[in-house]
């Protein structure tokens, strides 16, 4: 069994906000408090499966950032490579066994996600857990920024990022990724939904 000491929790923050008119998506409000505040927030009151250490990646206003109170790298790949550019600096600071990764963007994240993903890992040959959640048709969707992973990952995203490979899904499809849904009936709908937009974040505000 994984413990709270062995995660660290990352906000992936460091995007372009290009469908925010190149805002910088963290720092936008959400009930009044800044978007990755908000999600960081939410990590640190995770039930059950409690998170030992916390980071944010982010690419500009890191000042900004680092006024939440946690650590705040940067990515170290040019360009804004994407998330999993964040993961390769996740994987590159974290100083757990464990890394945690959620967009700033999933402001009604859940709040028992560490410990569902951390379930995945009672089977000994798991190498990533990954969320996924039910789309309107009811279908599974994965939600790839969610997962939990190992630190022991580093050299093989290294390798990937250095071959030239951004999508996540084409990296974590070289390991035993192990699905966890969040489909319960008491799981909200809406845990997994991202703001992309002013308009959709404000829309979230009132539901």
């Amino acid at each position: 069994m994984i413990q709270p000491h062995e995660i660290t929790a990352m906000v992936l923050a460091g995007g372009r906000g290009s469908r925010m008119g190149g805002a910088d998506k963290g720092l936008q409000n959400f009930n009044g408090i800044p978007l990755a505040l908000h999600t960081l927030m939410r990590l640190q009151m995770q039930e059950g499966q409690r998170v030992g250490d916390f980071m944010i990646n982010a690419n500009r206003n890191l000042g900004a950032y680092e006024a939440f109170g946690v650590p705040v790298w940067p990515d170290n790949l040019a360009d804004f490579p994407g998330p999993l550019g964040g993961f390769l600096t996740g994987l590159e600071r974290c100083e757990t066994p464990f890394l945690l990764t959620v967009p700033c963007d999933t402001p009604r994240l859940p709040l028992d996600l560490a410990e569902r993903l951390a379930t995945a890992f009672d089977d000994p040959t798991t190498e990533i857990a990954m969320a996924a959640a039910p789309e309107d048709d009811g279908q599974l969707r994965t939600q790839p920024v969610f997962c939990l992973m190992p630190v022991g990952l580093l050299e093989s995203l290294t390798q990937f990022t250095q071959e030239g490979g951004r999508k996540i899904d084409a990296w974590t499809a070289r390991h035993r990724t192990v699905v966890v849904p969040f489909d319960r009936p008491e799981d909200d709908p809406k845990a997994f939904f991202n703001a992309n937009t002013l308009a959709e974040l404000h829309a979230l505000e009132k539901n």
